[in-house]
Formats: C-alpha cells, sequence, structure tokens
C-alpha cells in the first residue's frame, strides 16, 4: 500500500514543516513513512530532523547529481529527503524531476508526506500538491489563513486531489466554533486542534522533532490524534508510482 499526503497552508508561519515531522512520527508508529521536503526554495525540514549536516540532499536529486536513495536518511523511525538551502543548489534543481523522485520513494513506502512550499505562486510550489493523493490543509484559526488554506483546497480539487482534513495549529484558545463554521468551507473534516506550544519552540531550537523532544506535551498528543484520524489508504505503489511519473506539471494559479 502507499499514500502520498500533501501538507500545506497557503500561507508561511502556520508552522507546516512542525506539522509534517509530527505527523510523521506518530504515522510511524504504524507504517513505513517518508518525509519529503518538497519545498525547494525554502526549505527547513533539514533542521528540524537533525539534518543540517547532510551530505546530499533533494536539490543534488533533481539536479540530476544524485540518485535518490543518497539524499534519504533514517531518522526518529522515519525516511526523511531533506531539501538543501543554498541558492546555487535552488537555481541547478528541476523541480519537475520531483515526480520521479516521488515516484520512485512509493516502490518502498507506505504513507508518503510531502513537506508543501507555503504559497502556489509557481509551478515548483503547486506541484506536490498535484501529486499527492490528499492534502492536510495546515491553519491558524484567523480568516488570512483560512481564506489562504481555502486556495489550497482550490487547486487541489482541479487537479483531483482529495482533501483528508484540516489541522489547526497555533491554537490559544477554543475554537470549536471557528472549526464548525470553518468545516461548511472544506471538503475535509478538523483533524485535530494543536495548541500553541513553548515545547514546539523548544524542539525547533533543538534541531529535534517535538514527538522526540516533548513526547507527551499536550501538542504531541494532538498530532497523535491528528494521524490516527488520517486512515491511510490501500493504494497500489506501483499505479501511484505511474501517476507521479505521468503528472502534468501545472502553472501557478
Amino acid at each position: 500500500m502507499v499514500e502520498a499526503f500533501a501538507v500545506a497552508s497557503g500561507k508561511g508561519g502556520t508552522g507546516k514543516t512542525t506539522s509534517t515531522v509530527a505527523l510523521g512520527m506518530a504515522l510511524a508508529e504504524r507504517y513505513d513513512v517518508t518525509v519529503v521536503d518538497a519545498d525547494t526554495g525554502m526549505a527547513n525540514l533539514l533542521f528540524h530532523a537533525g539534518l543540517s549536516d547532510a551530505e546530499t540532499t533533494l536539490h543534488d536529486v533533481l539536479a540530476d547529481d544524485a540518485p535518490v536513495a543518497d539524499a534519504a536518511y533514517e531518522r526518529f523511525g522515519m525516511t526523511v529527503v531533506p531539501c538543501g538551502t543554498g541558492l546555487e543548489g535552488f537555481r541547478d534543481a528541476d523541480p519537475t524531476r520531483l515526480r520521479e523522485v516521488v515516484a520512485t520513494l512509493a516502490a518502498d513506502t507506505e504513507v508518503l508526506l510531502l513537506d508543501s512550499p507555503p504559497a502556489l505562486d509557481s509551478r515548483a510550489a503547486v506541484l506536490p500538491v498535484v501529486l499527492a493523493d490528499r492534502v492536510v490543509v495546515v491553519l491558524q484559526p484567523t480568516i488570512p489563513a483560512i481564506s489562504d488554506g481555502l486556495k489550497v483546497q482550490e487547486y487541489a480539487t482541479t487537479y483531483d486531489t482529495g482533501v483528508a482534513g484540516l489541522l489547526f495549529n497555533k491554537v490559544r484558545d477554543g475554537i470549536d466554533d471557528v472549526a464548525e463554521k470553518t468545516e461548511r468551507y472544506f471538503d475535509g473534516p478538523t483533524l485535530a486542534a494543536v495548541p500553541e506550544s513553548e515545547r514546539a519552540r523548544e524542539a525547533r531550537r533543538a534541531g529535534r522533532p517535538l514527538l522526540a523532544h516533548a513526547p507527551d506535551s499536550e501538542a504531541a498528543t494532538a498530532y497523535r490524534r491528528a494521524a490516527a484520524a488520517l486512515d491511510p489508504r490501500d493504494g497500489e505503489s506501483g499505479d501511484v508510482a505511474d501517476r507521479f511519473r505521468s503528472a502534468v506539471v501545472p502553472e501557478p494559479p
């Protein structure tokens, strides 16, 4: 089985990468999980996964300078494919190669999580959403964040990508009313509401995932609840890989 999820937000600052890694670790308790930093322009997954010294990254793979296996690292029970942060690597990377990368990874995992760019403003930015089977929309409970999340959903449904659900993050107060109203406009349910957490900030500073740094925190518990609600589907890896390889690289909206 294999299913690919894009973790997307439509804007920066929502805690999307923290959420991607946390979901990955929680899902890895039951599945073989691979996490890919598909944000080739503003990558930071490597810092969250303790891979800041990684010699080979997705930039090298997208530049056709290395096979994807060389950029895959075992961390915290997952396979992590980080992207580099250098301007030269970004310039040399061909984002359309991401199709082949994801297809290759699909042959040897059960759940793929694509940490997507924060804005849908380029072909590289929208491709993870197009490649995914379903998208997890990360939101803060604010009108601008919800509005940007709706743009993610609109683009996803245009390319037949489903909505797995909403993940509210950095929540300071109860959001039952906000979540109920928001669900009227989205195709998926609320997976969880992750509280604002000093432990999450500590984890980022330490270069460790939240679920490794503070596994018993309220935020970590909320992420496990979200992961349990995802219920990955049983797709055939060969069929999924073929679909990835043949995906049309779209123009930005």
